[in-house]
């Protein structure tokens, strides 16, 4: 039979193909989905067998008019059913861990709008006394003390870390601390006992030994027990909640350590079908996690049909490329450039452009584009490589209906010999397929401020339309002297008053802690540039985004606090990679004239600086003798820019008090007759001592000064070197009556040969 909506079924066929989709959920309304639908089925098609389902004397209909009035009713009713029933069926299976592993590896489904709606969100330890812009605790910093509340389970303190009551998946989680004793505990469901316990704040002990690089990701000043973090990529699904907790180290001293986290995590709507994470699907999912990790390791490979094309482009000379015609998706894109002159000048003077059906998406310098930034040095991520001297590679997809053209636009002063290969294939473009956008800004002269009253934040991106936030590079000069990156990002979705992804730091939203930053390169991103251990000078951050991408339907603001340890100015440039419907744009976009700009020379390093050569350093020097309560320390002295201190660093003495001593040695000095010269340190907060080399004369020598400086040589007499030795015994006499403390800086011995 052929019914009026074009359905060809018998009536128990009907029945129970809706059945066999029923989810468990419905098993209760069985008997009047199946009633509702044999009706439905009667008003359609009269000779329906309705004695095998009511008695053969009932007259359900005695009239057509009744029968069409019946009909107009059940209709919709029916409809929706279909549709719940449909939709809802066991084959839309739960959501598992499996399922997100795979959408993790998959470079397709970036380009996609998700199947399963979602929000993805973000909560942190920020500065809870960050609440409203334009208040002055808005840039407040002391971010690793903010925790949601604290819970007593079973007589145990429990800070509430993560707290969600939807179905949802943390898609990320990064943290750091100073010490890492303690015990982190996942409560899912509403459970009251905890379904997995991670034995410290560090989750190298997540105690799953699948979980390898790519998935756990350490950062580079982790050590084990101590200080650093790590940002673990795993998925956690759960069905109903989530509720993440750390109890602080039992018998330690009460002190409050710091306890930055950071957990991204998407939030489903109520009832969509979810399997929580526990210990039995961590034993069965252990195979698929272990292959994820060595997938994310594995350099991705070129798939579709190649197109290459090269030339020699003089300055305002373009290379155009056509891509074949048809709905196709751009799955490669590798770009080498040769010439004369620097390799990252002339990358960032080059110009990637490409429009998809008819509209531009892509606008960006090529240096920026591949992930490097300025200097257009090493890459080495899941969809961006880059081998620093004449390649890159682009991994991202670019899906477009009908047609797209590319185009690399020199605009350096010298030519520029290019070469593009494409690799394209034929894809379907369906309603969720999206189309590939990067834009870029850039802005200088920016002021950075430790002064949270005189901060402000910088607006990183604004996009506007539906999309989906994949990623972004963040690449600088610091002008300052120290650490430019205290401040926080914060990203607002679809209008939000309050930023619904608030961060910790500017190293913690690229998945490293701890500044000073050394370059590193993870599957999901990193910092192809830090040059000076100061973070003076040139830096570039990469972040890429897999099931922690950000989708959004109306707009995306990304702002980034402009906070520093030290005031000065830096110069932002900011990439960012996304998917969006072809009417979505980036609004406060740079242009030509900005990818022209004459960037700083690179800065010398201080930590190269020698007062003189072969100068004995206090921080290589064997200690002895320290009285009790005497510490010491390498203090880094290249924020101060009243002196200069050889290889940037001193050696601190803290807890001094009159009377205080302590004894610096050096060995393997070349025996001879010297004369022996001190470089210290002064400030408002450093006592006065004695000095004794070789058990000789004692020299005093006062520390107090308004301001940090360089003491400039000290004359210590003349000594005679016999056994390779050299000792300096210093005694702490007292204090300057301006001074305010007792401290003691030592930056290094000179050896004059008499």
């Amino acid at each position: 039979m052929v019914g009026e909506l074009g359905f060809r079924f018998s009536p128990t066929e009907a029945t129970l193909r809706i059945a066999r989709k029923m989810p468990l959920f419905y098993e209760k309304c069985y008997f009047y989905y199946r009633l509702c639908v044999i009706c439905y089925i009667y008003t359609v098609q009269r000779e329906l067998y309705l004695h095998k389902y009511f008695p053969p004397n009932l007259n359900l209909f005695p009239n057509d008019h009744n029968m069409k009035t019946f009909r107009k009713i059940l209709t919709p009713i029916f409809v929706s059913v279909l549709v719940v029933t449909c939709s809802s069926s066991p084959s839309s299976s739960p959501l598992t861990i499996e399922k997100l592993l795979d959408e993790m590896c998959s470079v397709e489904q970036l380009a996609e709008w998700p199947q399963l709606p979602y929000q993805q969100l973000q909560t942190s330890s920020y500065d809870r006394r960050s609440q409203r812009a334009g208040e002055q605790d808005w840039f407040a910093n002391r971010d690793g003390r903010g925790f949601i509340r604290t819970d007593t389970i079973e007589g145990r303190i429990e800070k509430v870390l993560f707290d969600e009551q939807y179905p949802g998946v943390i898609t990320r989680i990064w943290n750091t601390t100073t010490i890492s004793h303690g015990t982190l505990r996942f409560y899912f469901d509403g459970h009251t006992s905890p379904d997995w316990i991670v034995p410290a704040y560090d989750f190298a002990h997540f105690g799953l030994r699948a979980v390898g690089k790519g998935l756990l990701e350490c950062h580079t000043n982790y050590k084990k027990g101590r200080r650093g973090g790590n940002t673990f990529f795993l998925p956690i699904p759960y069905a109903r909640g989530c509720k993440v907790t750390f109890e602080e180290p039992i018998g330690k001293k009460k002190k409050s350590y710091p306890r930055y986290y950071q957990f991204n995590f998407r939030r489903y709507p109520e009832g969509t079908p979810i399997e929580s994470f526990s210990v039995a699907v961590a034993r069965r999912a252990a195979k698929k996690i272990e292959a994820v990790c060595r997938e994310l390791n594995t350099p991705l490979k070129f798939k579709g049909n190649s197109l290459t094309k090269q030339a020699t482009l003089t300055t305002g000379e373009s290379l155009e490329i056509t891509l074949p015609e048809g709905s196709r998706a751009v799955q490669a894109l590798i770009v080498r450039i040769a010439g004369e002159g620097d390799y990252g000048d002339r990358m960032r003077r080059t110009i990637l452009t490409a429009s998809f059906d008819g509209t531009q998406t892509i606008w960006a310098p090529l240096a920026d584009f591949s992930g490097a930034g300025l200097g257009a040095k090493e890459v080495h991520s899941r969809y961006l490589e880059a081998d620093g001297q004449k390649q890159m590679i682009s991994f991202w997809p670019m899906p477009y209906r009908t047609e797209a053209i590319l185009q690399l636009k020199n605009i350096a002063d010298t030519p520029s010999q290019v070469e593009v290969e494409i690799y394209t294939q034929p894809i379907t473009f369906t309603e969720r397929t999206l189309y590939f956008h990067t834009s870029w800004r850039q802005e200088c002269g920016l002021p950075i401020n430790p002064n949270k009253l005189e901060c402000r934040d910088w607006d990183f991106a604004t996009l506007r339309g539906r999309g989906i936030y994949r990623g972004d590079v963040l690449t600088l000069f610091n002008h300052s002297p120290k650490w430019y990156g205290e401040g926080d990002e914060k990203i607002y979705i679809d209008g939000e008053r309050f930023p619904s992804h608030f961060g910790t730091g500017t190293e913690d939203y690229y998945n490293s802690s701890w500044a000073p930053v050394v370059p590193f390169h993870t599957a999901f991103g990193g910092a192809p540039r830090a040059d000076l251990s100061s973070s003076a000078g040139y830096s570039s951050w990469l972040r890429t985004r897999a099931l922690d991408a950000i989708p959004f339907t109306k707009s995306l603001d990304f702002d980034l606090e402009l906070i520093s340890w030290v005031s000065g100015t830096v110069d932002y440039a900011s990439t960012v990679y996304w998917y969006g419907d072809l009417d979505a744009v980036a609004e406060g976009c740079s242009a030509e004239k900005e990818a022209l700009r004459i960037m700083p020379e690179e800065p010398e390093d201080p930590t190269r600086y020698v007062i003189a050569e072969g100068a004995l350093e206090f921080e290589e020097a064997e200690l002895s003798d320290l009285s009790k309560g005497v510490k010491t320390a390498k203090q880094d002295m290249s924020a101060f820019m009243s002196g200069r201190w050889s290889r940037a660093k001193h050696l601190l003495c803290k807890g001094c008090q009159p009377d205080s001593r302590l004894k610096c040695s050096f060995s393997g000095v070349e025996n001879g007759h010297y004369r022996v010269k001190l470089y210290a340190t002064r400030a408002i907060d450093y006592g006065q001592i004695s000095l004794m080399l070789n058990q000789g004369r004692a020299v005093h020598f006062d520390g107090y000064a308004k301001g940090v400086l360089n003491s400039g040589a000290i004359d210590l007499g003349e000594v005679k070197i016999t056994d390779g030795r050299l000792t300096l015994d210093i005694k702490v006499l007292g204090k300057n009556s301006r001074a305010t403390g007792y401290l003691i800086g030592l930056d290094c011995l000179v050896l004059e040969k008499l």
